[in-house]
């Protein structure tokens, strides 16, 4: 049986994942030392795949492949990806659900209570003090919409309800969400504080020009799913117009962001350059939900988190 691993792993965890497996796998790891090529037979071979390769070397039918554990929890890059029909497929569920939420938490917390400025102006050895006290909101009873109702949006909906906000989840057909359509959200949008969006790729460019004329003026937007749902241009000319009064982007359309992007320049915009489902044992989890779903697999069950390609979820 052939694994292949095309995960950032160090050293210490491919021995972890080494020594978890028995002399019937041969496991072959990504390696900057190998060609495109090599490493596309070795997908093309292998029976079981840890990461997530390039979308390109798809083309062609994996017709070994049992078992798929992507590295990531967003998959919608390989909507187009067709394996064959006995393959299984997982992603990494709510791994990184926690950390997430987490981030576009403390990054809206930072906007309220003016953290970012406060860094700057450490920076430059300012002191200002009290005259920003005015500045400053509580994200204590807010009214929140959360887009999304996957494990980002319910983790974020959790540690909000902490702080006694008003909180409303969309989505299409969750029952958990209280709003399913977009004329039931512009209906509310208008009394909104603040809007996190957790959806998937497949809602490009949900949060349009239309969405932003709808939010309350002065509310503050924040986005931790995928760039492609946010239409930047949109975004930037509502804060540009001080309809908004900020934004919080873990994610954005291109990334790297240009260096010409006006958000690079925005005060009233926190940047986190797609780190928010990161933390010091982020890997761990890959190699640990990939030999628990493998030993699963050979034993007739079913693997945790299994997903469909070209459903999205």
């Amino acid at each position: 049986m052939i694994i292949y691993c095309h995960a950032n792993l160090d050293e210490e965890l491919r021995k972890r994942l080494t020594e978890a497996l028995t002399p019937k796998y041969t496991l072959y790891f990504q390696s900057g030392t190998q060609s495109k090529t090599e490493a596309q037979n070795l997908l093309r071979e292998a029976d079981y795949v840890l990461g997530n390769p390039p979308l390109e070397w798809f083309s062609e039918p994996l017709n070994n492949l049992k078992f798929w554990q992507l590295d990531s929890a967003g998959f919608d890059q390989y909507a187009s990806v067709r394996l064959n029909g006995s393959t299984r497929v997982s992603n990494m569920g709510d791994w990184f659900a926690r950390p997430c939420a987490e981030s576009i938490i403390g990054g809206v917390l930072a906007l309220y209570r003016g953290l970012d400025k406060l860094t700057i102006l450490k920076q430059k050895t300012e002191w200002i003090g009290t005259p920003l006290r005015a500045e400053l909101r509580l994200l204590s009873g807010q009214e929140v919409v959360i887009l999304g109702a996957g494990t980002i949006g319910r983790t974020v909906q959790n540690f909000l309800q902490g702080f006694g906000c008003k909180l409303h989840l969309m989505a299409r057909t969750s029952p958990d969400a209280a709003i399913h359509s977009k004329e039931e959200l512009f209906e509310i949008l208008p009394g909104t504080d603040l809007v996190i969006n957790t959806l998937p790729g497949s809602a490009s460019h949900f949060a349009d020009q239309a969405f932003f004329g709808k939010m309350k003026k002065g509310s503050v937007y924040a986005s931790v799913g995928r760039g492609s749902t946010t239409d930047e241009k949109a975004l930037i000319a509502a804060l540009d117009s001080k309809h908004l009064d900020g934004a919080v982007l873990d994610v954005t359309e291109v990334e790297p962001i240009p260096t010409d992007n006006p958000l690079w320049n925005m005060e009233n915009v926190i940047l986190s350059q797609h780190t928010g489902g990161g933390h010091a044992n982020e890997h761990i989890g890959k190699v640990d939900l990939f030999l628990n779903n493998l030993m699963t697999l050979e034993g007739g069950g079913s693997p945790i988190n299994e997903v469909n390609l070209a459903k999205g979820y």
